[in-house]
């Protein structure tokens, strides 16, 4: 299972209502992501970071702790201030390819459209689904976008295009507009794509 996540300057805007408190995008991303994680007991997680550009922060692991804590150590603005959906398909396709094919999962989480990269994202989706990885999308935000965001690069959240990346692949979108929303989804998410626990191998060692 590939997570990537949005961190272009807009992750930064205050709009996510949790309880009497309002935070930051990608700070309550990462706290909900990260309990997703300590659920996911059994399987290989990934996490891919982009904005302007998409790199792999974690490859496919079963240590989750480490996966949450780098996870935790993402900023925003590290990767550039556009947002680079393709490429982010593109990489996670790249890394999914030498798993089972029953398990090749991708959730992508965004707070904008697709404004940078060298692969536009449908063609990116194309190649998903030839390689069998079924793509959940996430757009994440209040409804709108203030001055402030906009004015760090980022653009309204591409709903279509989200729904026509997962429909491509046989996965499913979905819009968290508050906490409440994105604790729901990844609870969906558990339901939709149960653990399914990956061989473990160990070899040997002795010392000579």
């Amino acid at each position: 299972l590939m997570r990537a996540v949005d961190i272009a300057g807009s992750m930064v805007e205050q709009d996510m209502q949790s309880g009497d408190r309002v935070v930051d995008r990608l700070t309550e991303v990462r706290a909900v992501a990260g309990d997703f994680i300590e659920r996911r007991e059994g399987d290989r997680i990934g996490l891919i970071l982009f904005g302007s550009q998409a790199y792999l922060q974690t490859p496919l692991t079963f240590d989750r702790e480490t996966a949450r804590a780098l996870l935790f150590e993402s900023a925003v603005g590290l990767a550039g201030r556009e947002t680079a959906i393709g490429d982010a398909i593109g990489l996670a396709v790249k890394r999914l390819r030498d798993q089972a094919a029953e398990n090749r999962i991708l959730i992508l989480l965004t707070d904008g459209a697709n404004t940078a990269g060298s692969i536009a994202p449908m063609k990116a989706a194309e190649l998903a689904a030839a390689e069998g990885v079924r793509i959940y999308t996430i757009g994440v935000g209040a409804e709108g976008r203030s001055a402030f965001a906009l004015a760090l690069g980022g653009a309204r959240i591409d709903e279509r295009a989200l729904q026509a990346l997962a429909r491509a692949t046989g996965g499913r979108y979905f819009r968290a507009r508050d906490v409440a929303g994105l604790q729901s989804i990844y609870g969906l998410l558990d339901e939709l794509e149960p653990v399914v626990s990956d061989e473990k191998t160990f070899s040997p060692v002795e010392e000579l």
